[in-house]
């Protein structure tokens, strides 16, 4: 038997043990960007082999939310993309001035910079005293990170020139204390941020939103996977809602492109 044959076994006993066990179901992810990223596990746990995780992940309290931690891929920054950003302010804000709540679900938050960032434009936007931010992760590890604001110093020169390219009214500095290496985003920003675990591949509707942003997550699934989340996020969003997926990412060949029109 080939190398690559016994690599895909081990592939499958690993994430067929993540889901009966643990419960978190990775069966449809895009394959070979989940077994780059499995096959990178056994040199980040001291093993030569991905066989020799199986006993851990069955049996160790707890591995298993490192191994999560690991797959999950926490990569962001403040304002990515900052014109997704200024498209927020310019055309979907407008409309959400007519709402007296706004319910915003923000998938996949990884480390938090993305929550931040939008409680900062709704604080500038003049709706903050009125919107919940609900931002939501699989990965415990990186949740925990959010919750603290703490983010290293030598990204925030990147960050405050995304935040003025997405038409921030003042200075990002405005928002955070600077301490040694790090800065501390203001805690007034988490009054209205609720971080909380959620996994869109096996649990239900979160809430009930005006704005779903989900940005590089789809990416990570099939198009079978894409299209049961996306429907879960039709389903979550109240009429007139509004939806911002990735760059890469898209609504068409799913079951719920007829549901939406496309405003940018």
């Amino acid at each position: 038997m080939k190398v690559s044959e016994i690599t895909d076994i081990e592939v499958d006993l690993l994430i067929t043990a993540l889901r009966q066990r643990h419960g978190y179901d990775f069966s449809n992810y895009a394959r070979a960007s989940l077994k780059r990223r499995i096959q990178t596990l056994p040199g980040q746990f001291g093993c030569r082999w991905v066989a020799e995780l199986l006993p851990r992940l069955l049996h160790e309290e707890g591995f298993h939310l490192q191994v999560v931690a690991e797959l999950s891929v926490p990569v962001t920054e403040m304002f990515r993309d900052p014109t997704v950003f200024l498209a927020l302010r310019q055309k979907v804000v407008p409309i959400l001035h007519s709402f007296p709540r706004i319910n915003v679900w923000q998938v996949g938050c990884a480390t938090g910079e993305e929550a931040y960032s939008l409680a900062i434009l709704f604080q500038e936007e003049g709706l903050a005293s009125r919107t919940q931010i609900y931002a939501t992760d699989i990965n415990d590890q990186a949740l925990a990170k959010a919750e603290e604001g703490i983010f290293p110093i030598k990204s925030i020169r990147e960050y405050s020139e995304n935040y003025l390219k997405s038409g921030g009214h003042d200075s990002l500095s405005d928002y955070y204390h600077a301490r040694y290496d790090f800065v501390k985003f203001d805690d007034d920003l988490k009054k209205n941020i609720v971080f909380a675990h959620h996994n869109v591949v096996s649990d239900g509707i979160f809430c009930e939103c005006h704005l779903v942003i989900c940005r590089n997550v789809l990416i990570y699934f099939d198009r079978d996977l894409q299209g049961r989340v996306l429907t879960l996020f039709r389903d979550s969003l109240a009429r007139s809602g509004f939806l911002c997926l990735g760059n890469r990412e898209t609504l068409q060949f799913s079951p719920v492109t007829k549901d939406f029109r496309i405003i940018d």
